[in-house]
């Protein structure tokens, strides 16, 4: 119980810290600032997501791939977006070429995790912030990503209070055992809530039918994505991501539930 409470402290102690320099960032600092902390928190997840999936995987890829985020960054930055495609290539490439090099009759019942942690690595921690970058550079944009921090933040700690007061039926027992239906439902509800309370103060688009949905999804998503962080732990049995974050573990960890809503807001977006 002590060290329950505790980590709950520093949840909200991270978070209070964190979230005054989120705001300076996103609203009002150099835009190479921020962009320069989303790319970070992109290779830190990169690599946490290999150290969860595959610990024994070769560094020179991990260098590799981990370069390869850092151009995608560069390229989104120079506004050079025919350059995505190519290096989503090179993602898959570079790797296949040094497991040529180096196979062997050992490795080979191990091809299967290292081609799925070698090249979904970049497309699952890096890929979605950078579309982040696509959002920011559009009119009203920053205020867009803080709609979706909104969002998404609030769905999350939504789900957990409302999972630890009202929760009883499971959401998926064997992926996340604390998770349940009744928290899920607070989530949606918490969210909601705050989407409407943030278009009342900042008008970047009417409270409507098409906004709505676009919440659902948002938190539906986000907590999907939660969940899929959960399936890659579990199937390695890793506990957290990483403890970079005092109560809340790893970057991953934080991110997890806005790497699958940020796709969401891209396309709602452009289209």
């Amino acid at each position: 119980m002590v060290t329950t409470g505790k980590v709950h402290l520093n949840r909200w102690l991270t978070g209070i810290i964190a979230v005054p320099v989120l705001i300076f960032l996103i609203g009002f600092g150099p835009r190479w600032l921020f962009y320069i902390l989303l790319c970070a928190a992109a290779l830190v997840g990169l690599w946490e997501y290999f150290r969860i999936t595959d610990p024994g995987l070769s560094p020179f890829v991990k260098w590799i791939n981990s370069a390869l985020v850092l151009v995608l960054f560069v390229a989104v930055y120079m506004r050079q977006a025919l350059l995505l495609p190519g290096i989503m290539v090179l993602w898959a490439f570079f790797p296949m070429a040094v497991e040529v090099f180096t196979f062997s009759a050992e490795k080979e019942k191990g091809t299967a995790m290292w081609s799925r942690t070698a090249l979904l690595g970049p497309v699952y921690a890096a890929l979605p912030l950078a579309l982040l970058l696509f959002i920011d550079m559009r009119p009203q944009g920053h205020l867009w990503i803080f709609f979706l921090l909104t969002v998404v933040f609030a769905c999350d700690t939504g789900a957990f209070y409302f999972g630890r007061s009202f929760g009883k039926h499971k959401l998926h027992k064997r992926v996340s055992p604390g998770k349940t239906w009744e928290g899920a439902a607070g989530g949606l509800f918490s969210s909601l809530l705050a989407a409407m309370l943030f278009l009342k103060f900042i008008d970047i688009h009417p409270f409507n039918v098409s906004l709505v949905l676009l919440v659902i999804t948002l938190a539906i998503a986000s907590q999907i994505g939660d969940l899929a962080e959960s399936v890659l732990k579990r199937n390695q049995g890793v506990k957290d991501s990483g403890n970079i974050l005092p109560g809340h573990g790893g970057i991953l960890d934080r991110i997890d539930g806005l790497l699958f809503a940020i796709p969401v807001l891209f396309f709602y977006l452009s289209v």
